[in-house]
Protein backbone atom coordinates (compact mmCIF):
# COMPACT_ATOMS: atom_id res chain seq x y z
CA UNK A 1 0.00 0.00 0.00
CA UNK A 2 1.83 3.39 -1.10
CA UNK A 3 0.62 6.11 0.68
CA UNK A 4 1.37 9.70 -0.52
CA UNK A 5 -0.20 13.74 -0.98
CA UNK A 6 -1.62 14.12 -4.47
CA UNK A 7 1.05 14.63 -7.41
CA UNK A 8 3.81 12.75 -5.83
CA UNK A 9 3.83 9.88 -8.33
CA UNK A 10 1.95 7.03 -6.98
CA UNK A 11 0.36 5.36 -10.00
CA UNK A 12 3.26 6.51 -12.09
CA UNK A 13 5.70 4.61 -10.18
CA UNK A 14 3.45 1.45 -10.47
CA UNK A 15 3.24 1.68 -14.25
CA UNK A 16 7.11 2.31 -14.30
CA UNK A 17 7.38 -1.18 -12.14
CA UNK A 18 5.52 -2.79 -14.63
CA UNK A 19 7.14 -0.98 -17.88
CA UNK A 20 10.62 -2.36 -16.64
CA UNK A 21 9.60 -6.04 -15.79
CA UNK A 22 7.60 -5.98 -19.33
CA UNK A 23 4.32 -6.82 -17.14
CA UNK A 24 1.19 -5.78 -17.96
CA UNK A 25 -0.94 -3.91 -15.23
CA UNK A 26 -4.11 -3.89 -14.62
CA UNK A 27 -5.57 -0.67 -12.95
CA UNK A 28 -8.84 -0.85 -11.14
CA UNK A 29 -9.86 2.55 -9.72
CA UNK A 30 -12.13 1.34 -6.55
CA UNK A 31 -13.44 5.11 -6.05
CA UNK A 32 -15.42 4.58 -9.42
CA UNK A 33 -16.89 0.68 -8.59
CA UNK A 34 -19.69 -0.92 -7.03
CA UNK A 35 -19.11 -3.91 -4.79
CA UNK A 36 -21.21 -5.99 -7.68
CA UNK A 37 -18.37 -4.68 -9.87
CA UNK A 38 -15.61 -6.79 -8.07
CA UNK A 39 -17.92 -10.07 -6.87
CA UNK A 40 -18.93 -10.31 -10.23
CA UNK A 41 -22.75 -10.93 -11.41
CA UNK A 42 -24.60 -14.19 -10.49
CA UNK A 43 -26.57 -15.99 -12.66
CA UNK A 44 -28.62 -19.72 -12.28
CA UNK A 45 -26.98 -22.61 -13.82
CA UNK A 46 -29.93 -25.40 -13.28
CA UNK A 47 -29.92 -25.57 -9.75
CA UNK A 48 -27.32 -23.41 -9.03
CA UNK A 49 -26.71 -19.75 -8.89
CA UNK A 50 -23.21 -18.82 -10.08
CA UNK A 51 -21.25 -15.77 -10.54
CA UNK A 52 -19.62 -14.27 -13.86
CA UNK A 53 -16.21 -13.07 -13.23
CA UNK A 54 -15.51 -9.45 -13.87
CA UNK A 55 -13.35 -9.25 -17.24
CA UNK A 56 -11.50 -6.53 -15.49
CA UNK A 57 -10.00 -9.06 -13.14
CA UNK A 58 -6.67 -10.35 -14.37
CA UNK A 59 -6.84 -13.96 -15.74
CA UNK A 60 -3.87 -15.80 -17.04
CA UNK A 61 -5.32 -16.53 -19.93
CA UNK A 62 -6.24 -13.19 -20.79
CA UNK A 63 -3.73 -11.10 -19.46
CA UNK A 64 -0.47 -13.30 -19.04
CA UNK A 65 0.98 -15.63 -15.96
CA UNK A 66 2.57 -12.54 -14.40
CA UNK A 67 1.74 -8.82 -14.30
CA UNK A 68 0.47 -6.28 -11.53
CA UNK A 69 -2.95 -5.98 -10.00
CA UNK A 70 -3.07 -2.35 -8.86
CA UNK A 71 -6.29 -0.96 -6.54
CA UNK A 72 -5.56 2.93 -7.17
CA UNK A 73 -7.50 5.49 -5.21
CA UNK A 74 -8.81 2.61 -2.84
CA UNK A 75 -8.70 5.27 0.54
CA UNK A 76 -11.29 7.22 -2.01
CA UNK A 77 -13.79 4.15 -2.31
CA UNK A 78 -16.45 3.67 -0.04
CA UNK A 79 -16.77 0.91 3.10
CA UNK A 80 -18.70 -1.20 1.05
CA UNK A 81 -16.24 -1.22 -1.82
CA UNK A 82 -13.40 -1.43 0.06
CA UNK A 83 -14.94 -4.21 2.31
CA UNK A 84 -15.36 -6.10 -1.17
CA UNK A 85 -12.04 -6.00 -1.70
CA UNK A 86 -10.69 -7.82 1.55
CA UNK A 87 -10.29 -11.36 0.62
CA UNK A 88 -9.51 -10.21 -3.27
CA UNK A 89 -6.40 -8.88 -1.17
CA UNK A 90 -5.50 -11.10 1.74
CA UNK A 91 -6.80 -14.65 0.41
CA UNK A 92 -6.02 -13.15 -3.33
CA UNK A 93 -9.18 -14.62 -4.39
CA UNK A 94 -12.94 -13.46 -4.39
CA UNK A 95 -15.77 -16.43 -4.45
CA UNK A 96 -14.41 -19.03 -7.27
CA UNK A 97 -12.39 -16.52 -8.71
CA UNK A 98 -8.22 -16.45 -7.85
CA UNK A 99 -5.72 -14.15 -8.65
CA UNK A 100 -2.75 -15.32 -10.98
CA UNK A 101 0.14 -17.02 -8.90
CA UNK A 102 2.52 -14.21 -10.74
CA UNK A 103 0.65 -11.19 -10.01
CA UNK A 104 1.22 -9.26 -7.63
CA UNK A 105 -1.33 -6.65 -5.47
CA UNK A 106 -0.43 -3.08 -5.37
CA UNK A 107 -2.81 -0.46 -3.60
CA UNK A 108 -2.00 3.53 -3.61
CA UNK A 109 -4.28 6.36 -2.06
CA UNK A 110 -3.93 9.94 -0.55
CA UNK A 111 -4.38 10.20 3.02
CA UNK A 112 -6.83 11.73 5.22
CA UNK A 113 -4.96 14.96 6.04
CA UNK A 114 -4.31 15.78 1.93
CA UNK A 115 -7.47 17.35 1.18
CA UNK A 116 -8.71 14.66 -0.93
CA UNK A 117 -11.96 12.41 -1.20
CA UNK A 118 -10.94 9.92 1.37
CA UNK A 119 -12.58 7.28 3.67
CA UNK A 120 -10.81 5.85 6.85
CA UNK A 121 -8.91 2.84 5.84
CA UNK A 122 -10.74 -0.24 7.81
CA UNK A 123 -8.35 -1.54 10.34
CA UNK A 124 -9.21 -5.24 9.07
CA UNK A 125 -8.26 -3.80 5.21
CA UNK A 126 -5.13 -2.23 6.89
CA UNK A 127 -3.78 -4.84 8.32
CA UNK A 128 -4.04 -7.00 4.86
CA UNK A 129 -0.63 -4.59 3.97
CA UNK A 130 2.19 -3.67 4.21
CA UNK A 131 2.39 -0.15 4.34
CA UNK A 132 5.27 2.37 2.63
CA UNK A 133 4.87 6.45 2.58
CA UNK A 134 5.81 7.89 -0.82
CA UNK A 135 8.18 10.79 -0.62
CA UNK A 136 10.08 12.92 -3.30
CA UNK A 137 13.41 13.20 -3.85
CA UNK A 138 14.72 15.82 -6.19
CA UNK A 139 17.16 13.95 -7.99
CA UNK A 140 15.41 11.11 -8.55
CA UNK A 141 12.76 13.82 -9.94
CA UNK A 142 15.56 14.78 -12.28
CA UNK A 143 17.18 11.35 -13.38
CA UNK A 144 13.11 10.01 -14.21
CA UNK A 145 12.87 14.09 -16.05
CA UNK A 146 16.24 13.56 -18.60
CA UNK A 147 15.07 9.80 -19.10
CA UNK A 148 11.47 11.09 -20.46
CA UNK A 149 12.79 14.31 -22.04
CA UNK A 150 11.66 17.14 -19.68
CA UNK A 151 12.67 20.80 -20.44
CA UNK A 152 16.01 21.49 -19.37
CA UNK A 153 14.65 25.08 -18.32
CA UNK A 154 11.98 22.99 -15.67
CA UNK A 155 15.44 20.60 -14.32
CA UNK A 156 17.70 23.54 -14.08
CA UNK A 157 14.76 26.43 -12.09
CA UNK A 158 14.47 22.76 -9.97
CA UNK A 159 17.96 22.49 -8.91
CA UNK A 160 18.13 26.06 -8.39
CA UNK A 161 14.32 26.23 -6.29
CA UNK A 162 14.32 22.49 -5.19
CA UNK A 163 11.76 23.24 -2.30
CA UNK A 164 9.85 23.73 -5.08
CA UNK A 165 9.63 19.95 -6.16
CA UNK A 166 6.94 19.66 -4.20
CA UNK A 167 4.93 22.69 -2.17
CA UNK A 168 1.52 21.70 -0.76
CA UNK A 169 -0.51 22.67 2.04
CA UNK A 170 -3.22 21.02 2.87
CA UNK A 171 -4.30 24.27 4.99
CA UNK A 172 -4.62 26.64 2.35
CA UNK A 173 -6.68 23.92 -0.04
CA UNK A 174 -4.83 25.27 -3.07
CA UNK A 175 -5.87 24.52 -6.49
CA UNK A 176 -2.66 24.99 -8.41
CA UNK A 177 0.51 23.94 -6.93
CA UNK A 178 4.02 22.72 -7.87
CA UNK A 179 4.02 18.66 -7.36
CA UNK A 180 5.76 16.13 -9.61
CA UNK A 181 2.62 16.03 -11.60
CA UNK A 182 2.80 19.34 -12.14
CA UNK A 183 6.36 20.09 -13.46
CA UNK A 184 5.47 18.24 -15.91
CA UNK A 185 2.34 19.86 -17.47
CA UNK A 186 4.98 23.56 -17.08
CA UNK A 187 7.19 21.50 -19.35
CA UNK A 188 4.06 20.59 -21.95
CA UNK A 189 3.59 24.45 -21.28
CA UNK A 190 6.84 25.61 -22.06
CA UNK A 191 6.50 23.34 -25.07
CA UNK A 192 3.28 24.84 -26.04
CA UNK A 193 3.52 28.68 -25.49
CA UNK A 194 7.38 29.25 -25.72
CA UNK A 195 7.14 31.32 -28.30
CA UNK A 196 4.25 33.62 -26.75
CA UNK A 197 5.19 35.22 -23.55
CA UNK A 198 2.17 36.81 -23.02
CA UNK A 199 -0.07 33.62 -22.62
CA UNK A 200 3.19 31.74 -21.03
CA UNK A 201 3.38 33.13 -17.62
CA UNK A 202 -0.17 32.60 -17.24
CA UNK A 203 -0.44 28.87 -18.30
CA UNK A 204 2.82 28.05 -15.88
CA UNK A 205 0.77 29.67 -12.89
CA UNK A 206 -2.13 27.49 -14.43
CA UNK A 207 0.36 24.50 -14.00
CA UNK A 208 2.14 25.04 -10.60
CA UNK A 209 0.37 27.77 -8.80
CA UNK A 210 0.68 31.59 -9.14
CA UNK A 211 4.04 32.07 -6.97
CA UNK A 212 6.12 29.44 -8.51
CA UNK A 213 4.87 30.28 -12.18
CA UNK A 214 6.26 33.72 -11.73
CA UNK A 215 9.37 32.84 -10.34
CA UNK A 216 9.81 29.73 -13.30
CA UNK A 217 8.74 32.79 -15.75
CA UNK A 218 11.21 34.46 -14.77
CA UNK A 219 13.91 32.29 -14.74
CA UNK A 220 13.12 31.18 -18.27
CA UNK A 221 13.66 35.23 -19.59
CA UNK A 222 17.20 35.37 -17.51
CA UNK A 223 18.04 32.39 -19.80
CA UNK A 224 18.86 34.93 -22.65
CA UNK A 225 22.44 35.84 -20.93
CA UNK A 226 23.52 31.76 -20.67
CA UNK A 227 26.89 31.08 -22.57
CA UNK A 228 27.03 29.45 -25.77
CA UNK A 229 26.20 25.75 -25.33
CA UNK A 230 27.40 24.67 -28.69
CA UNK A 231 30.70 26.28 -27.89
CA UNK A 232 31.13 24.68 -24.94
CA UNK A 233 30.39 20.86 -26.38
CA UNK A 234 32.85 21.90 -28.96
CA UNK A 235 35.56 22.55 -26.43
CA UNK A 236 35.55 26.13 -27.14
CA UNK A 237 36.14 28.78 -24.85
CA UNK A 238 33.20 30.15 -23.17
CA UNK A 239 32.57 31.86 -19.73
CA UNK A 240 31.14 31.13 -16.67
CA UNK A 241 27.75 32.74 -15.50
CA UNK A 242 28.07 34.74 -12.56
CA UNK A 243 24.63 34.27 -11.51
CA UNK A 244 23.53 30.91 -9.41
CA UNK A 245 20.67 30.67 -11.33
CA UNK A 246 21.99 30.62 -15.09
CA UNK A 247 24.85 28.08 -13.83
CA UNK A 248 22.17 25.83 -12.86
CA UNK A 249 20.33 26.35 -15.76
CA UNK A 250 23.42 25.64 -18.16
CA UNK A 251 24.61 22.87 -16.20
CA UNK A 252 21.10 21.03 -16.75
CA UNK A 253 21.18 21.81 -20.24
CA UNK A 254 24.74 20.43 -20.61
CA UNK A 255 23.11 17.45 -19.02
CA UNK A 256 20.79 17.31 -21.98
CA UNK A 257 22.77 17.77 -24.41
CA UNK A 258 25.51 14.93 -23.08
CA UNK A 259 22.07 12.75 -23.43
CA UNK A 260 21.67 13.86 -27.09
CA UNK A 261 25.02 12.68 -27.84
CA UNK A 262 25.39 9.27 -26.64
CA UNK A 263 24.34 7.47 -29.81
CA UNK A 264 26.98 9.82 -32.19
CA UNK A 265 30.53 8.96 -32.74
CA UNK A 266 31.11 12.00 -30.84
CA UNK A 267 29.58 11.16 -27.48
CA UNK A 268 32.89 11.00 -25.44
CA UNK A 269 34.31 13.82 -26.78
CA UNK A 270 31.15 16.17 -25.87
CA UNK A 271 31.20 14.82 -22.32
CA UNK A 272 35.23 15.51 -22.34
CA UNK A 273 34.32 18.89 -23.39
CA UNK A 274 31.54 19.09 -20.30
CA UNK A 275 33.75 17.84 -17.42
CA UNK A 276 36.17 20.49 -18.95
CA UNK A 277 33.48 22.75 -18.70
CA UNK A 278 32.38 21.42 -14.59
CA UNK A 279 35.91 22.25 -13.70
CA UNK A 280 35.60 25.74 -14.03
CA UNK A 281 32.27 26.60 -11.83
CA UNK A 282 33.31 29.20 -9.32
CA UNK A 283 31.72 26.82 -6.45
CA UNK A 284 33.19 23.23 -7.26
CA UNK A 285 29.73 21.81 -5.94
CA UNK A 286 27.98 23.08 -8.98
CA UNK A 287 30.20 20.85 -10.83
CA UNK A 288 29.80 17.73 -8.69
CA UNK A 289 26.12 18.63 -9.57
CA UNK A 290 26.73 18.79 -12.71
CA UNK A 291 28.53 15.22 -12.97
CA UNK A 292 26.52 13.63 -10.77
CA UNK A 293 23.33 14.00 -12.84
CA UNK A 294 25.65 13.14 -15.75
CA UNK A 295 26.71 9.83 -14.34
CA UNK A 296 22.53 8.97 -13.87
CA UNK A 297 21.77 10.27 -17.26
CA UNK A 298 24.77 8.08 -19.01
CA UNK A 299 26.06 5.84 -16.54
CA UNK A 300 28.98 4.00 -16.63
CA UNK A 301 30.97 5.66 -19.73
CA UNK A 302 31.57 7.94 -17.83
CA UNK A 303 34.36 7.00 -16.45
CA UNK A 304 35.78 5.89 -19.52
CA UNK A 305 36.15 9.69 -20.98
CA UNK A 306 39.40 10.78 -20.43
CA UNK A 307 38.24 13.72 -18.78
CA UNK A 308 36.75 11.90 -15.68
CA UNK A 309 39.78 11.27 -14.12
CA UNK A 310 41.38 14.91 -13.91
CA UNK A 311 37.71 16.13 -12.69
CA UNK A 312 38.30 13.41 -10.32
CA UNK A 313 41.14 14.55 -8.87
CA UNK A 314 40.10 18.24 -8.72
CA UNK A 315 37.29 18.11 -6.52
CA UNK A 316 38.04 14.98 -4.30
CA UNK A 317 38.58 17.14 -1.21
CA UNK A 318 35.00 18.40 -2.16
CA UNK A 319 33.81 14.49 -2.28
CA UNK A 320 35.87 13.30 0.59
CA UNK A 321 35.47 15.78 3.27
CA UNK A 322 31.96 18.36 2.77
Amino acid sequence: MLWGPPGVGKSQMVAQIGERHQVPVVDIRLSQMEPSDLRGIPFRNDDMVEWAIPAILPSAERHGEAGILFLDEITSAPPSVSAAAYQLILDRRLGEYKVPDGWAIFAAGNRQGDRGVTYTMPAPLANRFSHFEVDVNLDDWVHWAYENSMDERVIGFLRFRPELLFDFDPAHNPVAFPSPRSWEFAHRALQKFDRHPQLLQGSLQACVGPAAGVELTAFVNSLEQMPDLDAIVKGEESSVPQEIDLQYAVAAALVGRAIKAQNSPDAAIVTGHILDYANRFPQREMGVMLVSDLHRAIGEPLFQVPQFSEWATAIADVMLYQ
